[in-house]
């Protein structure tokens, strides 16, 4: 599962690739149209920025605006920048890589190996998709599935 940090993290990384030829967005506007915690948020803008992601303006037109474009810029970059490796286990991590301690062998644990196909599966899809995808493609296809309610 993703922290509310890393959530609201990529809405606001969202809501800024979607303004038009690089207008800026105030952290205000973001935090009131996305649901997210203005101080909170003010903290996220401020780690994007640090990340060469996001870059913010001054004055009247001020606010943040893309520093990379937004098809540079993957959902497991910036879920990595907020909540660390994606890897379930230490040993499967390609960024932050270490052995088990109780491990006798990794070649022969059914642990990593079927562990490794969801991570797999999971890392590909989240490395290879864009901010820029996910524009696209948000308008065409609902979010989820109809929640169904037990009764």
């Amino acid at each position: 599962m993703i922290s509310n940090k890393a959530k609201y993290a990529l809405r606001a990384l969202l809501a800024v690739a979607a303004q038009p030829d690089g207008e800026a967005l105030t952290s205000t506007e973001i935090a009131r149209t996305h649901s997210i915690p203005h101080k909170f948020l003010e903290q996220i803008l401020l780690d994007l920025k640090k990340a060469g992601i996001l870059e913010s303006r001054r004055g009247k037109a001020g606010g943040y605006v893309m520093l990379r474009p937004a098809d540079t810029i993957s959902f497991g970059e910036v879920l990595r920048i907020f909540d660390g490796p994606l890897a379930p286990l230490p040993c499967l991590s390609r960024v932050a890589y270490r052995r088990c301690e109780d491990c006798e062998s990794e070649a022969r644990c059914l642990i990593r190996r079927e562990l490794a196909r969801s991570y797999d599966a999971s890392r590909q899809v989240l490395d290879s998709r864009t901010m820029a995808d996910a524009l696209r493609e948000g308008q065409d296809a609902p979010l989820t599935a109809p929640v169904r309610r037990a009764g």
